[in-house]
Formats: C-alpha cells, structure tokens, sequence
C-alpha cells in the first residue's frame, strides 16, 4: 500500500544548492555538509526535510549513510532515525526516482533491518513511498498510510 499523503517535493524549496568548479552540491543538514547533487541524494535530503519538518523527527537523533556490518559485508544505509532512549526507530532506503520501488529495494532494506530491528521502515524513490510497521513476535509487518509520528516519550 503506497504511502497517502507524502508529497516530497512540497519541501524542495528548503534544500540548499552550492555550485563549484562547475559542480552541483546538496547541503545535507544532519551531517552537517554539502555533498555531490546526485538523483538519490536529492531524494534522502527530501526525506530528511520531511520527516524533520513534517513529522518532527529530531535530526540530531538521525544517522545518514552510515556503515553496517552484515556477516561479512559492510553495508550503508541511507537514513536510521533513533528515539529517545537511543534505539532505532525508523529505517529508511532512497532510490532515485528514476530506479522503481521493487521487491530488490524491500529485500535491501530488510536485510539491514536484521540487524537493526527497527519497528518501522520507510522505501522511497521519491514518487513512490511504502511504510510499514514490523511484528516481530508474530515475525510479520503490515504497510501503513502514513510516516508514524515520532514517539514523544521513551519506547519503554
């Protein structure tokens, strides 16, 4: 079920630009430089406009194309989103908007997520956004209308 009411562009207004050397650069606000203007990069900076202005997600509670160990292979995920007490919360994969939301990109995100258990995760390539919340006692997830609001207490 794709997400409702998720216009990522609405916040393409609030993205920072700097050309140099005949070279284009996005200012990524979490970490705090301007890095290349790629298709992708637009994308996870629409997201973090959103989930920080849209849905009051913290940005000093995020992490950005950090690194994660899986067996033997190092990955990067796009965004991880933590709550209060410092526990992931919400995991996000971006393609560009050219590259279609498919099983690949769940099954992408969903191999991090073995790791990082997080309770939701969020695909987007930026027109088309899937939320889903996971179940793990019952080791199922269901897809949701809409981004979760961001907890305003502990998860405890």
């Amino acid at each position: 079920m794709k997400l409702k009411n998720i216009d990522l562009l609405h916040f393409q207004h609030k993205l920072v630009f700097r050309k140099k050397d005949g070279q284009v650069f996005i200012h990524d606000p979490v970490r705090r430089k301007y890095l290349v203007q790629t298709p992708e990069e637009v994308v996870r900076q629409l997201v973090i406009q959103f989930l920080t202005l849209e849905k009051n997600y913290p940005a000093n509670l995020m992490a950005v194309e950090k690194s994660l160990k899986i067996n033997e292979l190092t990955k990067r995920f796009d965004i991880l989103v933590y709550n209060r007490d410092r526990k992931p919360y919400l995991l996000v994969e971006c393609k560009a908007p050219n590259v279609p939301v498919s099983e690949a990109t769940f099954f992408q995100i969903g191999v991090y997520n073995l790791q990082l258990q997080v309770p939701y995760l969020l695909v987007t390539n930026g027109r088309d956004s899937y939320c889903y919340q996971m179940d793990y006692e019952a080791q199922s997830f269901a897809f949701l209308e809409e981004v979760p609001p961001y907890p305003a207490l502990s998860s405890d």
